[in-house]
């Protein structure tokens, strides 16, 4: 059976539990990278291009690229290494005015990329989009991730992963209970 947006969508909001979009779970992130491996690969060379003629599957690229790689790769440098093409592409979506053909929950997810970003500018946006266009639970975690970038240009807890040395403002930081994701 070939792949379609519509199968990616309608797992991740009709399959899945929502609390598993949200936490580390090893036979979840297996069940994605059995189903979805490939697709994350085929995103990743550009290939779903076709998808960006609908909302539809604009957001479904998104949450491959953005979500499926955080799943697949977990704990790795490679879960967040299709980040600045999900941000292009959720950036063309929301320029496109798809964001406002879906849901609050489904533009949260289209939105993602630009609250993973690294970007204080990024953020500025972000903080925006998500007052706007996003549940209001939504909107506090941005401004959480906002805070992060603003505070150190990055995502301390990320240092581990990616090999950086933490600096002790962030070694402190990340002694706090809730400082990581």
């Amino acid at each position: 059976m070939l792949a379609t947006h519509n199968t990616v969508l309608a797992f991740w909001f009709n399959e899945v539990d929502p609390k598993q979009w949200w936490k580390a779970d090893p036979a979840f992130e297996e069940l994605v990278r059995q189903r979805f491996g490939t697709m994350l690969q085929q995103a990743a060379q550009g290939e779903l291009y076709r998808w960006r003629n609908k909302a539809k599957g604009r957001l479904a690229e998104s949450i491959v690229l953005d979500q499926f790689s955080r799943n697949i790769h977990r704990n790795t440098p490679m879960a967040f290494s299709q980040d600045a093409m999900a941000l292009a592409l959720g950036q063309e979506a929301i320029t496109a005015g798809s964001h406002q053909s879906l849901t609050a929950t489904e533009c949260s997810f289209l939105m993602l990329p630009y609250m993973h970003s690294k970007s204080r500018l990024v953020h500025a946006e972000a903080e925006r989009l998500y007052r706007e266009y996003a549940p209001p639970y939504n909107y506090e975690f941005e401004l959480k991730h906002k805070a992060i970038v603003d505070r150190f240009g990055r995502y301390p807890h990320r240092n581990g992963i990616l090999g950086r040395t933490s600096t002790a403002e962030e070694v402190e930081f990340l002694q706090q209970p809730g400082s990581g994701f």
